[in-house]
């Protein structure tokens, strides 16, 4: 169909000039014309960026960058429209194509790019001069942005292969990962409500991150076709908690009352069992103070950590221990420096009910006949642990139809400890022991009427009441730490007596009131 024109149209007298004068002419001004054209294609795609960016940055931009670019829409319908110069012919088109007014499109990039600087950031003046990317200088770079984990919990009867399978893992993956280390076979113990996290991509797994105990994250990584294994510190939170309590029936039943955990109260016994026989000597109204550290994790109570001082006083008597790193890992100390450690544990188990004590002149509960009861008996549980009170050599582990299995143990030249009764022997004629160490079980092998410990002290062949012989004194710290030590101490000590000040009477023995014993001088001696 033919396109309809006006005959007064000035198109139609254009259309009417022989072909070959405008077609040479049209030619000259789309040749002289072609570079501002691309000025103007340039601009346009500047416009389309700075609208993509607009809409993600919010109305505001949005509105500015829209008014810019329909004033470069504006600018470019001018000087592209159909007009007097579609008329002109020969030098008259060609003085047109170069003198086309550029300054419209020029105006246009001006305000494309003062549209995007005045929507950058302002640097902070705080932040310093900023490089050429508009970053203040020493900030670094960008933080990464965050992983894209896939989090999965263990439901019950759910195991590793059934997990990967799940997420389209391989089985083969699976054997990589279990056997990669160490730290990695434990992904195979999982139990319900735990929670593994999985980053996947096009090539399968890129990362695993699991809990690996209280404290640190397991991370399994793929870099370059490898996996590797790395721990990571959780966001842990370190807060000083402290307790006082008053014994009204037993040690433990006290612990619990004021919010200590079983192996706290463990803790607290074995701190104070080298002065304090807790099976037989503790008493009602016996007190104690205790400061330690309590765990949490992202703001939740975790668990109760380290002592860091406590004080218990035992039928009048206080003692104090002070947590201190020497050099050789922490350990307690008095408040003069001496390790609250010595060479003998007063009760050489877990403190428990004591059925018989040391008595010469008692009637043996199974002959009936006055026989010399020489040592202590500590009712027990068969299968109680039972520990060596010291250091030393087993010289004899052996059974007797009156001992039952037993084991002797000499200390240095002149002390001897035996443990009879036992249903379990643990060490050897020979061996070494160190304090502490289990040598045997609890039992009621020979003659005995049930389940206990008896336990005999001998010092140069002659018994000894072990709750009350005079023990050896460990060697105190050496004098170069004395007084970071005493400055340490000095702190934890002043929170013990504001959180338990001493009792200004306390009952005797006999019933009768007396004064508390004279509180600790204060440490004041600051470090060198």
């Amino acid at each position: 169909m033919k396109d309809f024109v006006h005959p007064n149209c000035p198109r139609q007298a254009a259309l009417d000039e022989p072909d070959m004068p405008k077609t040479r002419n049209m030619a000259s001004r789309k040749s002289q014309a072609e570079p501002v054209r691309n000025r103007a294609i340039s601009i346009a795609r500047k416009l389309a960026a700075a609208t993509g960016e607009a809409l993600q940055r919010g109305p505001t931009r949005l509105a500015l960058i829209g008014g810019v670019c329909a004033l470069g829409l504006v600018i470019m319908g001018l000087q592209f429209s159909g007009g007097p110069a579609e008329t002109a012919t020969g030098p008259e088109l060609a003085a047109d194509a170069t003198s086309i007014d550029t300054t419209g499109i020029a105006d246009a990039e001006t305000a494309v790019a003062t549209a995007a600087e005045a929507e950058a950031p302002a640097a902070d003046p705080q932040d310093g001069p900023a490089t050429p990317d508009g970053q203040p200088l020493g900030t670094g770079p960008a933080a990464p942005a965050e992983r894209a984990w896939q989090y999965v919990q263990v439901a019950s009867g759910d195991t590793m292969e059934i997990i990967f399978r799940r997420l389209g893992l391989s089985p083969r993956l699976l054997h990589e990962v279990v056997n990669l280390d160490d730290r990695t076979d434990s992904l195979v113990d999982l139990r319900p409500g735990d929670e593994l996290a999985f980053e996947l991509d096009d090539e399968g797994l890129k990362a695993l991150r699991t809990e690996y105990d209280d404290e640190n994250w397991l991370f399994v990584e793929r870099t370059a076709d490898q996996l590797s294994s790395r721990l990571e510190a959780r966001n842990l939170e370190v807060r000083v908690a402290e307790v006082e309590a008053e014994i009204t029936s037993s040690l433990f039943n006290a612990g619990k009352n004021a919010g200590l955990s079983d192996n706290m109260i463990l803790r607290l016994a074995g701190i104070f069992g080298w002065d304090i026989d807790f099976a037989l000597d503790i008493r009602r109204g016996d007190r104690f103070a205790l400061l330690f550290e309590e765990i949490y994790r992202d703001g939740q109570f975790l668990r109760q950590g380290a002592i860091l001082g406590a004080r218990f006083v035992n039928q009048g008597e206080s003692f104090e221990a002070i947590r201190f790193d020497a050099g050789n890992g922490p350990d307690f100390y008095d408040p003069e420096g001496r390790p609250m450690r010595k060479a003998f544990l007063r009760t050489p188990m877990s403190f428990t009910r004591v059925t018989s004590n040391f008595n010469p002149s008692r009637v043996h509960p199974v002959t009936r006949r006055v026989r010399p009861h020489n040592g202590t008996d500590y009712g027990a549980p068969t299968g109680t642990p039972v520990w060596a009170a010291g250091d030393g050599t087993v010289i004899e582990a052996g059974y007797g139809a009156a001992n039952g299995n037993y084991i002797f143990i000499k200390h240095g030249n002149h002390i001897v400890t035996r443990y009879l009764h036992l249903s379990k022997k643990k060490v050897k004629r020979g061996d070494r022991v160190r304090q502490g160490q289990t040598i045997g079980l609890v039992g009621a092998t020979g003659l005995a009427t049930g389940p206990h410990l008896h336990y005999e002290f001998l010092v140069n062949g002659r018994h000894r009441d072990p709750r009350k012989v005079d023990l050896p004194e460990a060697e105190p710290l050496p004098a170069d730490l004395l007084p970071a030590f005493k400055a340490h101490a000095d702190t934890w000590l002043t929170r013990l007596e504001e959180l338990m000040p001493p009792k200004v009477m306390l009952a005797s023995s006999s019933g009768e009131s007396r004064p508390a014993p004279e509180s600790r001088p204060k440490a004041t001696t600051a470090p060198k």
